[in-house]
């Protein structure tokens, strides 16, 4: 019975969820592999009217180094250059 309850549990709040379309872009398919293992792809169209190119520059620095996102050091400059320019303010 328990099973069934949290069963029925989660399917509620996956039912609630909005599918994010973001941007498209060569570096998309990076980006939500990337981005999508730790957090929601909310966050990236919900952070874009505060950030310019330092601060994703920052953000993505710190997923790496405090959060510990297994991001590769080549995959950087396309995840930075894609938030930016897509989800970036000037």
């Amino acid at each position: 019975m328990a099973g069934l309850f949290a069963l029925s549990v989660v399917s509620v709040a996956h039912a609630q969820e909005t599918t994010i379309r973001l941007a498209a872009g060569p570096e998309l398919a990076l980006v939500r592999a990337s981005c999508s293992g730790c957090h929601s792809l909310d966050y990236i169209p919900m952070n874009s009217p505060f950030l310019k190119r330092a601060q994703w520059e920052a953000e993505v620095q710190k997923m790496i180094k405090v959060m510990g996102a297994p991001i590769r050091a080549e995959d950087v400059a396309p995840l930075i250059n894609y938030l930016s320019s897509h989800y970036g303010v000037d």
